[in-house]
């Protein structure tokens, strides 16, 4: 399949948080899965997944460029998996993963986006944030006693401090990537009933109980409010250079399949290509290959 012909079955555009429009999350259907088979998606992610190794490569070599990627999902939605799989191919130097637990007594010491700046990737490099500084619109969102952990001064708090955390986080991501970090984000859209049946397989499987706590099943409770957390995000922070990605999570293989889909193309985009050496560089390397020969 060529790639026109690919994205025509993908259908990117209906994945995409349109930046400047109300999004809601009805929406965008966690269950689709374009024109595609499950046979067919594994096939082509395998092959993507070659071509992201061949871009990273020359990603590192150019040295110009960071990636950044941002995960978000609600419990079981797939993240660690996508992760796995659609980097699979990548050389480990190239790529770092941080995954942001609660903040720790130093970290909320600082501002929100201090330990996000320590773990921005290094050029040539792609950077993973599993979970990220959206944490701090979002989960402390649905629970505002969380706030009372950051010290904030009382001009930081009331009604404006999410549209003041917006646009503090559309400054950001603005400035990293004028400086060529990009960022893209992705949200893995499960269903509330997927994510159900996931929590009880964890339960079932006895490989997979570590994976699970009764705090996850209680953090159900309050679906319609992260729905609600999540949308105004979107709504807000989907801007024109660093735009949101509503992928579908109910089936992992197709959500593999769009992910790695968005980054390859992402990287394509930026016309990437190995850096000329200079002429006193290529009379080096003549020298050095007839020492070896002649040895």
């Amino acid at each position: 399949m060529d790639d026109k012909e690919f994205l025509k079955a993908l259908k990117p555009e209906i994945m995409m948080a349109r930046p400047g429009s109300r999004i809601r999350l009805k929406d965008f259907d966690p269950a689709y899965t374009g024109t595609f088979s499950k046979e067919e998606a594994k096939e082509m992610l395998e092959e993507g997944i070659q071509e992201l190794a061949r871009y990273q490569d020359v990603l590192y070599a150019q040295n110009t460029y960071a990636l950044l990627l941002i995960f978000q999902a609600m419990d079981a939605a797939g993240k660690d998996s996508t992760i796995k799989h659609v980097m699979s191919g990548i050389n480990p130097q190239g790529c770092q993963v941080f995954s942001f637990k609660q903040p720790s007594a130093e970290e909320l010491d600082h501002d929100y986006l201090w330990r996000s700046f320590k773990a921005l990737p290094e050029r040539g490099r792609i950077g993973i944030f599993n979970r990220s500084y959206y944490e701090e619109v979002l989960i402390v969102r649905v629970h505002p006693e969380i706030l009372e952990q950051q010290q904030l001064p009382d001009s930081a708090r009331g009604k404006h401090l999410w549209q003041q955390r917006f646009e503090e986080i559309n400054n950001f991501e603005k400035y990293l990537v004028n400086n060529g970090i990009l960022v893209m984000k992705f949200f893995l859209n499960v269903s509330k009933e997927e994510q159900r049946k996931r929590f009880l397989e964890r339960i079932r499987r006895p490989e997979k109980n570590w994976k699970f706590s009764i705090a996850d099943a209680r953090e159900r409770r309050f679906w319609d409010d992260y729905m609600a957390a999540y949308e105004d995000c979107f709504t807000n922070t989907s801007t024109d250079w660093a735009p949101w990605h509503i992928i579908p999570a109910d089936n992992k293989w197709f959500t593999r399949l769009a992910v790695a889909s968005f980054i390859f193309h992402k990287l394509k985009s930026l016309n990437l290509a190995y850096p000329k050496l200079e002429d006193n560089h290529l009379d080096q390397l003549e020298a050095a290959r007839a020492m070896l020969e002649n040895e």
